[in-house]
């Protein structure tokens, strides 16, 4: 992608070829885990204002881990993805939004058909206003849950992200066919149906 760098009103700003100006200093990140990160790349990134997916792995102590020792469960990693975005165009409490319409959060250590510690779902939190408003929409959704199961959905700290090997990023573009057959052999939105509804974002 070719990248041209001009100055407006003081600021260094990158316009990027789509011709959308964006201060790379004013970017944030957030970072979510729901269960099988090909599944959670798709819905973040349809959004207007989300710069990068990327899917890898957060929450444990190896460093530099691989999709295999991960996915055995032996290193306190989660599949995850990690959103940069834009927070002038679109607003941390809307990633929640999509985050908790994407998972399970009646489901610990686990999500839909892969169960493990590294499939949790959890929220990673990098700043204050990060863990103020996850722990309010927690709150909201104990409230207002369409469903009787208590909400299980870890909120903590983020740490060190690890991105995972090429060919996970962005499968759901990659093997199409291979993506839609496993969300649906994995009952994934059959079940975000029976807990969201019409509300459910797949």
């Amino acid at each position: 992608m070719k990248m041209f760098f001009a100055a407006m009103w003081g600021f260094s700003v990158i316009l990027v070829a789509t011709g959308a100006v964006t201060s790379a200093m004013n970017l944030e990140k957030a970072t979510f885990a729901g269960g099988c990160f090909w599944c959670m790349e798709h819905p973040f990134d349809e959004i207007p204002g989300v710069v990068s997916v990327t899917s890898g792995y957060t929450g444990g102590s190896k460093k530099n881990p691989t999709y295999d020792e991960v996915s055995s469960g032996g290193t306190g990693h989660a599949e995850s993805v990690q959103v940069v975005y834009d927070p002038a165009r679109v607003s941390y409490e809307k990633l929640l939004n999509v985050f908790w319409h994407n998972i399970d959060p009646t489901a610990k250590d686990r999500q839909f058909c892969d169960v493990g510690n590294q499939y949790r779902g959890a929220i990673f939190y990098h700043n204050e206003e990060q863990q103020r408003l996850a722990l309010h929409s927690k709150a909201l959704l104990e409230k207002n849950k369409p469903f009787k199961e208590p909400v299980v959905t870890e909120i903590v700290q983020a740490s060190a992200f690890y991105p995972a090997e090429e060919y996970h990023q962005h499968y759901y573009k990659k093997n199409p066919i291979r993506y839609k057959f496993y969300r649906y052999r994995c009952g994934r939105d059959q079940r975000l149906k029976e807990l969201w509804g019409d509300a459910a974002d797949h």
